[in-house]
């Protein structure tokens, strides 16, 4: 955007008014131009606030598995990727520019909980692209949790200048609510799941016939331990929309019922795989599952439902 600044002057018509006038007028136009890139915006639906300091970017925008959002919300497992269009400002040598990015992400206390090195360090001949996009995604896992709120902060620079361009957002992560979690004695920090074959989260219900399911629980507490293993059992039953029985395991642990599994590895990240093998089945299906305590009565159980495609 540029604005235009008018002064009203009262010219004297003399050699050297003229020349004093001149010289005033270059020394704006100077001073213009050397704010013309520093910016601040703040996207009053996601609370985003970026600030050009010699860089400039025509519009930051946010995405998940593709689409373009506007929420600041997230289910826990989701990756949402932040867009920089048609980034200026760079010094260019030999038609490329050397842009650097850094991301960290802060607790609700402030604290940095995570930051990386340089996103673009592999550019070391530059980049040719115009209009210049850069981009970056966070992926809302460990060490972050759900029901509760961070900050992402994005930093941009000029590898061959002093030019800067910063983003900061406050967001939100929620459990997935399409997984239904009946309260025990057993409590967990996460259970979602995830798609070996996709590498990503499972946040919408859909899955693949032969894909690799695993569904997973994170910093599980309130199972038994004797000698630092515990003694888990897992019940699995899942049927179409017509009832009709697709899997049925009354204990996927069966073979460890004499040594257990060692505790610390168990309370830390544990998981079973689904898969369903291409046949006729009716959507959806409804997977019930009960993880329980073989030395106690407690148990956990979980349910959700899956569009197989």
């Amino acid at each position: 955007m540029v604005i235009w600044f008018i002064f009203p002057v009262i010219i004297l018509k003399t050699k050297t008014m003229t020349s004093k006038i001149k010289y005033i007028l270059m020394i704006s136009l100077a001073l213009i131009s050397c704010d013309f890139r520093k910016s601040i915006n703040k996207d009053l639906t996601t609370g985003l606030i970026t600030k050009g300091n010699g860089l400039s970017c025509e519009e930051v925008w946010l995405s998940v598995d593709e689409e373009k959002t506007e929420r600041n919300t997230f289910i826990y497992g989701e990756i949402f990727v932040m867009h920089f269009n048609d980034m200026e400002g760079f010094r260019k040598e030999e038609k490329c520019v050397f842009p650097g990015m850094i991301m960290s992400v802060t607790d609700e206390a402030g604290d940095t909980i995570f930051q990386t090195e340089d996103l673009y360090s592999n550019y070391l001949n530059g980049m040719s692209e115009s209009p210049l996009l850069l981009k970056t995604s966070l992926t809302l896992g460990t060490p972050m949790h759900s029901n509760h709120n961070y900050t992402v902060f994005v930093k941009i620079w000029d590898k061959k200048s002093t030019g800067t361009f910063t983003a900061e957002m406050p967001f939100s992560i929620i459990q997935n609510e399409k997984i239904s979690i009946e309260k025990s004695t057993i409590s967990y920090d996460e259970i979602y799941l995830y798609s070996a074959d996709r590498d990503r989260a499972i946040t919408d219900g859909i899955a693949g016939f032969n894909e690799n399911i695993y569904l997973i629980y994170e910093g599980l507490t309130g199972v038994t331990e004797e000698n630092e293993k515990v003694f888990p059992g897992f019940k699995l039953l899942a049927t179409d929309h017509s009832q009709n029985v697709i899997l049925d395991y009354p204990d996927l642990f069966e073979s460890y019922a004499e040594t257990g599994i060692n505790s610390f590895d168990f309370k830390t990240q544990f998981y079973v795989t689904i898969k369903f093998t291409q046949g006729q089945v009716e959507n959806p299906i409804h997977c019930e599952t009960i993880l329980f305590d073989k030395k106690s009565s407690s148990k956990l159980k979980v349910s959700t439902d899956l569009i197989l495609k």
